[in-house]
């Protein structure tokens, strides 16, 4: 096994100043990325989705609850499988009810969706103890339109991550890949503002880690561009206290 080198307290300390002048610049880096995801312009959604969840049929708008922003995780599970996918289990297992809660004080809602039929959704996210909104989107083409499905009958080759999937989908299958997608509702309108792929989904923690994916961010004074919340807080991460 190998393990760190063994040096006295200076050596360690020399050495950790040094990498934090790389973290720091790191930091600046990421804050100007989120800035500039922030600045996206965005798409209405204009396709009638039905989805299907514990309470019966949903719109998309639905799935906001009352909140201004939707993040999406798609969860991937087949309409053939008896359970999700491993990995997107695994995820979902880390999303606590105080990491929602979180998001929610920041007006933005979180669903998973998934193309099995609802009975199937409910069976695994009984067996899985979740509690967060599951959604079946069986019988639509929101997981074609946003890119977590590949059919090589739609496209050939199949886009993923905005780029033609680099391995063959076998003719006559449809395969299931993870992604996040963000949402924004503007009075009775709906917005598509973000979706992240591969490696982008599995780097994301805390619930400030799942609102900078969103266009209203953190809600926070320091952020750029100014002016996406309506009354911006400052930048303490006690989300549950009134702004």
């Amino acid at each position: 096994m190998t393990l760190p080198q063994i040096v006295d307290r200076e050596v360690w300390l020399a050495a950790r100043v040094e990498l934090l002048v790389r973290e720091k610049e790191m930091t600046r880096r990421i804050d100007a990325l989120n800035a500039d995801r922030r600045r996206l312009p965005m798409v209405r959604v204009n396709e009638p989705y039905e989805f299907h969840g514990a309470h019966g049929p949903a719109r998309l708008a639905d799935l906001f609850d009352g909140r201004r922003q939707l993040i999406v995780q798609h969860v991937m599970f087949d309409p053939s499988w008896d359970d999700a996918c491993p990995s997107c289990t695994a995820g979902v297992d880390e999303l606590s009810p105080g990491l929602i809660e979180h998001l929610n004080a920041r007006d933005t809602s979180f669903a998973l969706i998934s193309r099995a039929p609802q009975p199937k959704l409910a069976d695994y996210q009984a067996r899985k103890g979740w509690t967060i909104p599951w959604y079946s989107s069986h019988g639509t083409n929101f997981n074609l339109d946003y890119g977590v499905t590949m059919d090589p009958s739609d496209e050939d080759p199949p886009i993923y991550n905005y780029k033609p999937l680099p391995w063959a989908v076998e003719p006559g299958t449809t395969q299931e890949q993870p992604g996040m997608s963000c949402f924004l509702k503007v009075d009775d309108a709906v917005f598509h503002t973000y979706s992240t792929f591969g490696r982008g989904v599995d780097h994301l923690g805390g619930a400030y880690g799942f609102l900078d994916l969103t266009a209203l961010g953190r809600q926070e004074e320091w952020e750029e561009p100014k002016g996406r919340a309506s009354s911006a807080r400052p930048s303490v991460p006690n989300f549950l206290t009134p702004s």
